[in-house]
This record gives structure tokens, C-alpha cells and sequence, in this order.
């Protein structure tokens, strides 16, 4: 076993054995209703301790201990990250974090926030502007769930086992980890190779040589070891992000709905924009947390320059426009989901609480 590899498994057992440790809360009394929420990722990446974890409390507090919140990492209850969906619709977890993304065609319409450069490098910024978009567009799409808050991450930067990218000529042949298809048609249209996978997998593939790297957050690169599993983190010059993903922070519905009318109050006083723009934030703070852990470890960081962004940029908007032919194809407008997705981007922009570190 390779020492990268080795690392990589001790670090996921010493995060589990973090997160096993207890529920998010303990309380005198016997909580009326226990909820029990399930994620993909380790407790202490940014969105389960800034938003998630928060979160909870929040609702353990205002419910007067009426409503208990577990919260499970690593797919604890069972399932595979791109199940997790409809884990969720049929009660098999009372509620969850999804990236619709990962199963690609199921949720069309959600892509458009992801295309490439569509959004600021804030999660908040993103993220107040994704729950305006779920609210006009998806929420037929999501109907059988009940959804809390809708969310984007902050910039999405390419993470590589080699020097920093410094022209698109550097990523012919690459094979690169992407998120969704948005994200692997435009590595594809890069000259890079691109591999789909969920987050969990990204680590390991990276330490076992499947992949050369791939295109992720700063705020998940600690709790991914990509300060021992890469050796660079390139970012496009500018204010817009290389690429986004789509979450949601979702409820069974009838589990939401079979709750007493105060306890979904509680619920409600924590949905919608406040959490929707609450845990964007997260990853925010997150991003700066992360980019100096791998600034402390030594890795190159390096920006493309303008003229080579534009470039990018440039394909970026093949990407779109191809995108934009598919679900058009398929009977959707994509033409209008693309013009309301940028208009409400345009028209959050500079709404972000966190300053951001370039």
C-alpha cells in the first residue's frame, strides 16, 4: 500500500471516529421528534461545522428541545452519495445534504447554475441567487421532497499532482476529476480527460493514481489531504468562478409535514434564503480556512492570467451554448434558464459577508 494511500485511510478513520462520537445534542428531556440528517463528506469540512452543525442547534434551541437533529457524515445510514436524493423521498433518512449533479439528466434545469464562469467566487453571492432560481424553476423538480435551503459552494479551482496550470496546453491529457456534467464538459472541451466521481471518492482516486487531479473547492482540499495528495491549486483570474455546484438541504415531506404546526415553524424560521445564503457562507469561511491550510503546507498557488482566463471563458461559453441546444432539445428553454440564472448572479452580487481571499 502506497504511503499516500495509507495516510489517506488513517485520516477517514480518525474523521469517523470524530463523528461518531455522539448526536449533535444532548438534552434533559426526551425530545418529542428525532430527525436524522446524513452527509457525504467529513464532519469537519466547512459546510457540517459551519452551517449544518449550526444549524441543527438552531433547531434543537428554538424548538425548546421539542426536536432533536442527528447529523451522520460519510453516508453513515447507508447509501452512496448519488442515492442520497431519494434516500431522502422515501424515508429512508428524514433529511439530507444532495448535489442534484450527481445524477446527471435527472435535474436539467439545476445545471444551469453551474455552467462554467455563471457565478461570483461567493458561496453567499451564489447561494442567494441559487434559492431565487429554485424558487422560479425547480421546485416541481423537487416536489417530492420538502427543501430547506438551495446552495453553491465558493470558487471551484483546478487541484493537480504536478506543477500549477499555466495554459490550457497544460491540461491536454489530464485526467481530472469533475462534479457534474457541466464541470466534465468543460474539462472535456480543455483537452483534459475528465472522470466523474462524487466527492467521497476523490482522495482515493488521486492517491491510487486513477486520477491527476481534479476541480474542487478550496474548503474541502483539508479534509481531502490535498496538501499531501497534490502539489498545486490553480484559480482563473477574475471574479467569476471556473465552475459551481448545486445543493440542497432537504427534508422527507411527509416527515416535515407530519410534524405539529409550531415544530414546522421552527423549521420554516430556519429555510429559505436566511439558510440558503447561511450555508454558502459556510463554505466562505471554509475557502479561507482551506486555501491558508495549503498555503501553510507549501503547495504552489497560482492564478491564470487574464489573457488565458478569456480563453477559457471562451470555451466556457461553447460549453453553455451546447448546453444550452441539449435541454432545449429535450423541450426546456434553455436560453431563458441561462439569462435568469445570470440575471439573479448579477443581481446578488456583492451581497457576500466573507471576504474573499484571491
Amino acid at each position: 500500500m502506497s504511503s499516500r494511500l495509507a495516510g489517506y485511510l488513517v485520516a477517514t478513520s480518525v474523521a469517523l471516529t470524530v463523528a461518531c462520537a455522539g448526536p449533535s445534542l444532548a438534552q434533559d428531556a426526551e425530545p418529542e421528534v428525532t430527525l436524522r440528517f446524513q452527509h457525504f463528506v467529513s464532519p469537519l469540512s466547512a459546510n457540517p461545522s459551519h452551517f449544518m452543525g449550526p444549524w441543527a442547534e438552531a433547531i434543537e434551541e428554538q424548538s425548546g428541545g421539542r426536536i432533536a437533529v442527528e447529523i451522520y457524515p460519510f453516508m453513515q445510514l447507508g447509501g452512496a452519495a448519488p442515492s442520497q436524493y431519494d434516500l431522502i423521498r422515501d424515508g429512508a433518512i428524514d433529511g439530507g445534504w444532495v448535489i442534484p449533479g450527481y445524477q446527471p439528466g435527472r435535474f436539467p434545469e439545476a445545471e444551469a447554475l453551474e455552467l462554467p464562469f455563471m457565478t461570483t467566487k461567493s458561496g453567499e453571492e451564489a447561494s442567494r441567487a441559487a434559492w431565487r432560481f429554485t424558487q422560479e424553476f425547480l421546485m416541481d423538480d423537487f416536489a417530492d421532497v420538502h427543501v430547506i435551503a438551495a446552495h453553491m459552494h465558493g470558487r471551484g479551482l483546478i487541484h493537480v499532482d504536478g506543477p500549477a496550470i499555466q495554459e490550457i496546453a497544460d491540461l491536454e491529457g489530464l485526467r481530472l476529476r469533475g462534479p457534474s456534467r457541466p464541470a466534465t464538459l468543460l474539462l472535456e472541451r480543455l483537452g483534459a480527460t475528465p472522470v466523474g466521481m462524487p466527492v467521497p471518492a476523490f482522495p482515493e482516486a488521486l492517491a491510487r493514481g486513477v486520477v491527476d487531479g481534479g476541480v474542487i473547492t478550496w474548503e474541502m482540499s483539508p479534509s481531502l489531504r490535498l496538501d499531501e495528495l497534490v502539489q498545486s491549486h490553480t484559480d482563473v483570474a477574475g471574479d467569476r468562478s471556473l465552475y459551481n455546484l448545486y445543493f440542497i438541504w432537504a427534508m422527507n415531506r411527509e416527515v416535515y409535514e407530519g410534524l405539529p404546526e409550531d415544530l414546522r415553524a421552527v423549521i420554516d424560521a430556519n429555510s429559505g434564503m436566511m439558510a440558503s445564503a447561511w450555508a454558502g457562507r459556510a463554505h466562505d469561511i471554509g475557502d479561507a480556512d482551506g486555501r491558508a491550510a495549503m498555503a501553510a503546507a507549501g503547495n504552489q498557488i497560482a492564478t491564470l492570467s487574464e489573457d488565458v482566463t478569456e480563453e477559457i471563458r471562451a470555451l466556457g461559453e461553447d460549453v453553455t451554448q451546447a448546453w444550452i441546444d441539449d435541454v432545449s432539445a429535450r423541450g426546456l428553454d434553455g436560453a431563458a434558464l441561462v439569462e435568469a440564472a445570470r440575471r439573479y448572479v448579477a443581481e446578488e452580487a456583492g451581497t457576500g459577508t466573507v471576504p474573499l481571499t484571491d
